[in-house]
């Protein structure tokens, strides 16, 4: 079986034109991105490289001269183990010239002469670049988010753009510090509270059945589901390369778990595979033990008053304290906290 050329692609153009940005949109693609390596460096650069490869070239590249960057690249055209293209990045001159005033930068032929000048003498340097480019690309009134959707349907391999995380975690320890959306289900029916339930988890059937048969489950997750399959596109729009969603519950090991499951199975039925991080399963298998509940303290009514010792005025030494204990049965009772 013939291997594919591997992809070289040569990004060049005027400076502030956003060859940076496209750089970086086809490292975040899985090209392995150099910014302006010497140019008789190239082919040893390049030899036996299978991975897709971007190069940065520019004015400040040592040697440049338009006429050997494309001499260079036709020896590449002519590798037919690789498959090399050119994108000049460009934009208006009172674009450019608005970018430097903005970020203060200094242009890389700014001299004696003024801003102006170093972007037109550029713009003639580097003109037969433009002409024989496979691409043009004018980033003049082109938004960032934008430009990377358009690099990513050029150069994208069938690969996810979105890397999507779903977190389950209990409240009372934090919320998850990356959650870009976070969820609260500590409305629906609690497992913890049936004894039968209490030592699973949310990735046992049981308890997902349980949770499922709440009145308000079902509309939920109908919901959420709903409003994540909006939001995930628009990430893409937007130009956002990970997105974390975190549902939570008082213990971190029933509901929110359960929930995170049935949203990864839609999720994945519809196109968006997506990473599961159970937090507070997985802080117990790191402890390497079941979780042991502790017995909270019944609650406290009013406490009898110890008896006093007339004479001294000082409480007895063997006088308990005895409880009153309303709405929790007999003193001696274990009430379990969620966990």
């Amino acid at each position: 079986m013939t291997a594919k050329p591997a992809p070289i692609v040569l990004v060049s153009g005027l400076s502030g034109a956003g060859k940076s940005s496209i750089l970086h949109a086809l490292e975040d693609l899985g090209f392995e991105a150099v910014d302006n390596p010497p140019l008789k460096l190239l082919e040893t650069l390049l030899t036996r490289r299978r991975a897709p490869v971007a190069l940065g070239i520019d004015i400040r590249t040592r040697g440049f001269a338009a006429e050997r960057v494309l001499a260079e690249l036709r020896r590449l055209r002519e590798n037919p183990h690789l498959r090399a293209e050119l994108i000049f990045a460009t934009a208006e001159p009172e674009i450019l010239l608005r970018r430097y005033t903005e970020t203060r930068r200094r242009h890389p032929l700014a001299g004696a002469e003024g801003l102006a000048e170093a972007i037109a003498a550029e713009a003639a340097l580097t003109a037969p670049l433009r002409t024989a480019a496979d691409w043009v690309v004018d980033t003049s009134d082109l938004p960032l988010p934008e430009l990377r959707r358009m690099i990513e349907q050029r150069f994208g391999r069938d690969k996810p753009s979105l890397a999507l995380n779903l977190i389950s975690f209990a409240f009372p320890s934090g919320l998850p510090r990356d959650a870009d959306l976070v969820l609260d289900a500590r409305f629906l029916r609690n497992p913890h509270y049936i004894a039968a339930l209490r030592g699973k988890t949310g990735l046992d059937r049981e308890v997902q059945d349980y949770i499922g048969n709440d009145p308000g489950y079902e509309e939920f997750l109908l919901r959420i589901t709903g409003l994540i399959m909006f939001l995930l596109p628009r990430f893409i729009q937007e130009g956002k390369k990970y997105a974390s969603i975190a549902i939570g519950c008082t213990g971190g090991r029933h509901r929110s778990v359960a929930l995170v499951e049935a949203l990864e199975r839609h999720l994945a039925e519809h196109g968006w595979p997506a990473r599961v991080s159970h937090r507070v399963l997985r802080l117990e298998r790191m402890a390497g033990a079941e979780p042991k509940p502790k017995p909270i303290r019944p609650h406290r009514g009013r406490e009898a008053r110890p008896k006093m010792d007339q004479a001294s005025g000082s409480t007895p030494p063997n006088e308990t304290h005895k409880l009153e204990t309303s709405g929790f049965g007999k003193v001696g009772d274990q009430i379990w906290p969620e966990v």
